[in-house]
């Protein structure tokens, strides 16, 4: 069957009592189910069939934890050869063989300075579990207890990492302003408005009066995802490290969703050239399973023993197809694949937008895509951008699910439309999506017609 074919909807019974009986049962505080309403069956790389039998291209990945798409070849025979050979699958943080290998393989694929004199704290199985142990750990080591977090930020649904969350009202966190060259927050853009984001960091943690004590550490993602695909400049990023290391303040890198490969190099922290002083990872590096770790220097080292514990901290089979998915993505070179197949999307949403004046920015770095929505009835600020257009957005994700296309909606507004294939992505895979996905905007747009003079605003995305 074609890609670009998509298989008419004829759904089963068991298929609508599946979907009722969720609604019935499940929380209201459910998410992915209530905008994407399938019933996923059977799946492999890109493909997802549900069970009303149609076949979906998802571009959700688990929010970036399928490196390797659905069930790959190498991730399933990890699995297969743990569980054939006896070996144990709840160990507590017992040394097993599956571990130490993945512990190899890991700190084969890290900054330099981490590899060599790093140290590493496996936590439960979440990466807002990763989160809160970073900030236990800085903490011990600094004897501070407040943190510095950026706008715009997420990192997981538990007190402390919630707290550095975008959103958030917490006093023991101080809100820097993060570079969003689309709606700079000080009405600068590009490198002028990062450039004035490090000043505003740096003064205010040096100003005796500014009521912001030295914090125990500043917390960033090097693209934020949920914020909207935002990637940060490099150069902004070796300022928050000349920043942190001047004033004794460990930085703490959230590389949750940007990890293994995802933005075009094996960590995005690379593409700086920066090495934090703790690396939170979870996602990706679990191969599809539940895994999350902290890595960090060994100066750090200071927190008693159980001072961060948890009862799934050695999941063998995560640790397995972790492995093999960090070993496949090294070795295939799939991080620089990552980045070239990127541009080369990136140029041609560019294009799409260029014929959409609802599409304000897009943006991203390597298979890490953002399309952000605008209301194009709006007046734009003196900078050019319009204010978001969620529901636009959310008729534009509802139109690709109907064209057999999944995708994740983020941003402050949710009005960002989120790409996050697996790196296995195909040139024809990715022609499939993006061609699904201009389709969708255009179907979304002929159903709430504007202004049909309206020129498009000029686009100033980030580069990939």
């Amino acid at each position: 069957m074609a890609l670009t074919e998509i298989v008419p909807a004829a759904a089963p019974p068991a298929h609508g009592g599946i979907l009722r009986r969720q609604a019935l049962r499940e929380s209201a505080a459910r998410t992915y189910a209530r905008s994407l309403p399938i019933v996923p069956v059977r799946a492999r790389g890109l493909t997802i069939e549900g069970a009303d039998g149609r076949r979906y291209l998802d571009c959700l990945s688990g929010a970036g934890t399928l490196a390797l798409g659905h069930n790959h070849p190498v991730v399933l025979e990890a699995i297969r050869a743990v569980l054939d050979s006896g070996a144990p699958l709840h160990v507590l943080d017992l040394a097993t063989p599956v571990k130490d290998a993945f512990t190899t393989e890991l700190f084969a694929t890290l900054p330099g300075e981490l590899a060599e004199k790093g140290r590493i704290q496996f936590c439960g199985p979440a990466g807002t579990d990763a989160v809160e142990a970073a900030f236990t750990l800085v903490r011990a080591a600094t004897g501070r207890q407040g943190l510095a977090a950026f706008s715009g930020a997420y990192h997981g649904m538990t007190a402390d990492a919630l707290a550095a969350s975008a959103g958030a009202r917490h006093p023991g966190v101080t809100r820097l302003p993060y570079p969003y060259a689309y709606r700079c927050p000080f009405g600068a853009g590009g490198e002028h408005g990062a450039e004035l984001s490090a000043r505003w960091t740096e003064n205010l943690l040096d100003d005796p009066k500014g009521g912001v004590p030295r914090p125990a550490g500043m917390i960033l993602e090097p693209v934020q995802g949920e914020g909207g695909v935002i990637p940060a400049p490099a150069g902004w990023l070796r300022r928050m490290r000349e920043i942190t290391a001047a004033r004794d303040i460990p930085l703490i890198v959230d590389e949750v969703q940007t990890g293994v490969g995802r933005t075009g190099t094996f960590w995005a922290v690379e593409q700086s050239g920066i090495v934090p002083d703790v690396l939170v990872l979870s996602k990706a590096i679990g191969g599809s399973l539940p895994l999350a770790v902290v890595v960090y220097r060994e100066e750090l080292d200071a927190w008693r023993p159980g001072a961060h514990a948890g009862t799934f901290r050695g999941n063998q089979l995560a640790m397995a197809a972790g492995t093999a998915t960090l070993a496949y993505v090294r070795r295939n070179g799939l991080a620089a694949r990552a980045a070239e197949l990127g541009a080369t999307m990136l140029a041609r949403l560019r294009e799409v937008a260029a014929a959409h004046d609802c599409i304000g920015d897009v943006r991203g770095s390597g298979l890490m895509l953002g399309v952000e929505l605008v209301d194009r009835d709006a007046d734009a600020d003196p900078l050019g951008a319009r204010p978001a257009a969620p529901a636009l957005a959310a008729a534009v994700q509802q139109a690709c699910l109907d064209r057999g296309l999944i995708v994740e909606l983020g941003g402050r507004h949710s009005a960002v439309v989120r790409l996050l294939p697996p790196l296995t992505l195909t040139d024809e895979q990715a022609d499939a999506v993006l061609d699904r996905l201009a389709d969708a905007i255009a179907a979304a747009v002929r159903a709430t017609p504007g202004p049909p003079s309206s020129p498009p605003t000029p686009l100033r995305g980030t580069p990939a």
